[in-house]
């Protein structure tokens, strides 16, 4: 015989992974307290009408106490005694308005929405993760309730994306996906997150992608074929070793002169970052027919926003400098894959063959790390703007003279301190 269920019972119960459990009440027959992998609990009575089982749904806990869940099940039980059916009569008023509250509100898509709202506008990759929802889960998920999605469902989907032939995007799913479901565990939508002990599906190398010379040649000559706003865009990406958002991103307000100093609210590590431009990047902003808007981006297409669409941007990039290789060639040329993140790899390695010191191109990259990070990094304040300067323009003479197919005299002496 079942126990009569307790408060304390049943906010310790635990919930299963991988299973819906039922767990009945030793007072009145048929009632269940229903708590679903995800963690949520509810109640419900089960019973025989007709000769057939039926299911009554009450409500859910803990907005429906024990007390108040014992005391719907035995009206429900009284119905039936007297030949109706409570699964086709109106539910009790004070469960139907917890229903209508509920239903919209903890369905997968609402919550993905409020968490981008709320959270991911916060990050500056929020577009691509709301994209990556959007193409990868919502079509399935969207008008679940987000409680009911079981490990079991998360692996399936993250196991089709790698079968195929996109490891990497599984991996990256993967994380986003924890980072919702801990938010909303975090705000008491869910009680479980499914995603834990969910390894990433694919090992991941670190990439070591750097451009050759013959490739910052077609690079090059492939941006000047694609015009504003992409291709000088993209060229200064590779002058000043910076990041994407943070290039795109650049406003007539955070040039001062020659230098351009990104926001500590537009950085990555949250740090203001002002570098001196150097003069082949400069002569491409003065070459700019801008477009005006309040903000003032300088890379935009609306004048109020910031310009995006990069993969189909970047895919039209790759296939000009095919063609461009492939021209008076018997058969066409393919070239080794890149990514627009490997330009500011590419700018590193250049920066440090030219003779500049790590801490040096860390400086200009930005980065938190090895003499910028920790203690050291706390009471070493030192911004190395001249040097930064120094290293950029010695970078970006040596791309113009492999462009322009000149002799690369860049004076190393300044820069190259260590």
């Amino acid at each position: 015989m079942a126990r009569a269920l307790k408060n304390l019972t049943i906010e310790k119960a635990k919930p299963d992974p991988n299973k819906r459990q039922e767990i009945p009440d030793g007072i009145v027959p048929g009632l269940y307290l229903v708590i679903q992998p995800s963690g949520a609990k509810g109640w419900a009575l089960r019973y025989r009408f007709a000769g057939k089982p039926a299911k009554l749904t009450l409500g859910k806990w803990p907005m429906m106490t024990l007390a108040q869940a014992r005391t719907e099940a035995a009206e429900a039980l009284e119905q039936i005694e007297a030949g109706q059916n409570p699964a086709q009569e109106k539910k009790a008023p004070r469960a139907a308005q917890i229903e209508a509250q509920l239903d919209d509100r903890d369905q997968f898509q609402n919550v993905v929405a409020l968490f981008l709202k709320r959270h991911a506008s916060h990050n500056r990759r929020a577009d691509d993760v709301a994209a990556m929802f959007r193409r990868e889960v919502l079509k399935a998920w969207g008008e679940r309730k987000i409680y009911e999605i079981t490990k079991r469902d998360v692996i399936e989907v993250l196991d089709g994306i790698v079968d195929r032939g996109s490891p990497v995007t599984a991996n990256r799913l993967r994380a986003h996906l924890n980072t919702l479901f801990n938010w909303a565990k975090g705000r008491d939508i869910v009680q479980a997150n499914p995603l834990d002990g969910i390894k990433p599906p694919a090992p991941e190398k670190p990439r070591d992608r750097v451009l050759t010379d013959d490739e910052i040649r077609l690079f090059w000559q492939a941006c000047d074929k694609l015009g504003q706003p992409f291709g000088p865009l993209f060229k200064g990406m590779l002058l000043t070793g910076q990041r994407r958002g943070e290039v795109a991103g650049m406003t007539e307000r955070e040039i001062r002169g020659d230098d351009w100093t990104i926001p500590a609210a537009r950085s990555k590590n949250g740090d203001e970052h002002t570098l001196t431009l150097p003069q082949a990047a400069r002569a491409i902003l003065g070459r700019m027919e801008g477009i005006q808007g309040r903000a003032g981006y300088l890379f935009t297409t609306t004048g109020e926003s910031p310009v995006s669409g990069f993969t189909r941007a970047s895919n039209r990039l790759r296939e000009t400098m095919a063609e461009i290789a492939s021209e008076g060639q018997a058969e066409p040329v393919e070239l080794d894959a890149f990514t627009l993140h490997d330009l500011r790899r590419t700018a590193a390695t250049g920066m440090a063959g030219l003779g500049f010191p790590p801490h040096i191109v860390e400086a200009v990259l930005n980065h938190r790390s090895g003499t910028r990070r920790g203690v050291a990094g706390v009471y070493n304040r030192f911004d190395y703007a001249a040097e930064k300067r120094d290293a950029l323009e010695a970078w970006a003479r040596h791309v113009l003279a492999l462009v322009e197919g000149q002799p690369d005299n860049v004076v190393r002496i300044q820069g190259a301190r260590a």
